[in-house]
């Protein structure tokens, strides 16, 4: 009854006209975000923030979330239709979600995506409101060292993201690591790979890497084939999943849900960490891991509902500590800031309307995108009837804009042309880009939280990873993800020596 009673008073904030329209608002603008390609919650909510000063403070916070969680919902779209992540946590969708589509079965996939994104919203919203503060503690507990286990387990996970060999994936991921290190060293200030140019003292910009290697390099890629969109891809009878569809995701939904908001509520816990665990946990628990890569619908059931759990799962410590786990949530940090509000242990006690206020309006939120989303599936599925002819300056122009918007520069047009000439080689080639993409994100925060946990260490060096318990254990999973292909092969050798000797 305690956690009921401020429950209750948030819905009767966030039910207020003023407010309810916020919330649409924010939940149509974050989808419509979310689908376009080459925008995102980032530049979008850095964009709207001085809007929302003359707002009032709890509307502006409802305005704002309300774009972060419906971009999570509207980035599966185009990663699912046209192969191009509308947002960073979209990237792993594309790789089954974008087969699905090619084999008739774009309907279930989105519905699938929107259904798997409303459990992970809501199970995660829930949590924040039931055990913030046990969360809180627990996150506080992963200082540098604990980080930095985290973020190497999850790029020795990279590797399972390409369908043909491990071996493969990690060697793309190590070019998306080197690209990551561009530019000047947080930690040390020193300039890396810049050859002198203002342009790279601030790294390879995201947005033109993501759009070139997934937007421009399949654009390019399918002129070479000279494919039909609507030749490839059929516009499916029934846009819900079958019976079938929901056995085979109704665990990794549950398990999305609950790895997501573990990850989220982490500092440094990103949407697409959670999107590429949740991933790698459904290949190596599946019965047959050889569908994925080629159609697996509950490859995307699980990192969708991952990446919105995540989503929910950063609001524990930005509200209860004031730590933002990501750069959406540093804007709403800074959103907070603007209104005079501290967030932190007192936001509760000072400011509930704003605290039990934006947890009622992402319960709410929540149920508009769902009940909006599944509609305008149909309209989305729409594009897919679109010559190609047609359809591939479309997307240029989509792609280069977004590019162009974020930081009004001809240079990340052009970065955007020569990563597009990058993707075309990798696709031709048999090469996958979502682990570069994702390895290039976590690159640096692995890095970073190393220097951090050797700077912590002084002079006990390399042993503070094996001596704290959470990130030796970390490091333990990380052993047990690198040796088990190697011991699957040795063993698969020994059983062939074996048919062979009998034979």
């Amino acid at each position: 009854m305690d956690t009921l009673a401020p429950l209750f008073h948030g819905f009767a904030v966030a039910l207020t006209p003023d407010n309810l329209i916020y919330v649409l608002l924010g939940s149509l603008v974050g989808t419509v975000i979310g689908v376009l390609p080459g925008l995102g919650p980032t530049a979008s909510i850095a964009l709207l923030l001085p809007v929302t000063i003359g707002m009032d403070m709890v509307s502006s916070l409802i305005f704002l979330a309300g774009i972060y969680y419906g971009a999570m919902y509207g980035g599966s779209t185009t990663s699912i239709l046209m192969n191009i992540p509308g947002e960073a946590a979209s990237v792993v969708t594309c790789i089954d979600g974008y087969q699905m589509a090619r084999q008739g079965r774009a309907g279930p996939a989105l519905g699938m995506s929107a259904f798997g994104s409303f459990a992970g919203g809501t199970i995660g919203v829930a949590a924040v409101m039931l055990i913030s503060p046990i969360l809180a503690e627990t996150a506080l507990k992963f200082g540098p060292p604990e980080m930095f286990a985290l973020l190497l387990f999850a790029f020795t996970c990279i590797g399972s993201l390409t369908g043909k060999s491990q071996a493969r994936g990690l060697l793309v991921a190590c070019i998306g690591l080197l690209l990551g290190s561009v530019g000047t060293d947080e930690i040390h200030g020193v300039d890396r790979f810049t050859f002198g140019t203002l342009y790279l003292q601030d790294g390879i910009g995201l947005v033109p890497l993501a759009m070139g290697l997934f937007g421009m390099g399949e654009i390019l890629y399918n002129i070479e084939r000279r494919e039909e969109t609507g030749s490839v891809l059929k516009t499916p009878k029934n846009l819900l999943p079958t019976r079938q569809d929901w056995k085979d995701s109704g665990w990794p939904i549950t398990r999305g849900s609950l790895l997501g908001f573990g990850i989220g509520i982490l500092p440094g816990g990103m949407p697409a960490v959670a999107s590429l665990l949740s991933y790698a946990v459904e290949r190596r628990m599946a019965k047959h891991p050889d569908r994925f890569g080629k159609g697996a619908i509950e490859a995307v059931a699980g990192p969708e509902t991952a990446n919105n759990a995540a989503t929910a799962g950063g609001f524990v410590p930005l509200l209860t500590l004031g730590i933002p786990t990501n750069s959406v949530l540093a804007l709403m940090l800074a959103a907070l800031m603007l209104h005079g509000v501290t967030p932190g242990p007192l936001l509760l006690f000072k400011w509930p309307d704003v605290f039990w206020g934006v947890i009622a309006s992402m319960y709410i939120g929540n149920v508009m995108l769902l009940i909006l989303n599944l509609p305008l599936i149909g309209l989305f599925v729409q594009l897919l009837k679109v010559p190609y002819r047609i359809l591939s300056p479309l997307i240029i122009m989509f792609v280069l804009l977004g590019a162009y918007a974020l930081n009004n520069s001809h240079i990340d047009v052009l970065a955007t042309v020569l990563f597009g000439v990058v993707g075309y080689l990798m696709k031709r080639f048999g090469l996958e880009p979502a682990p570069l993409i994702l390895a290039y994100v976590l690159g640096p925060m692995l890095e970073n939280n190393l220097s951090k946990a050797l700077i912590l260490a002084r002079s006990s060096g390399m042993s503070i990873f094996i001596t704290r318990p959470i990130s030796g254990i970390l490091l333990a999973l990380t052993f047990v993800v690198l040796v088990y292909p190697i011991l699957q092969w040795l063993i698969g050798r020994r059983a062939e020596r074996s048919r062979s000797s009998a034979a």
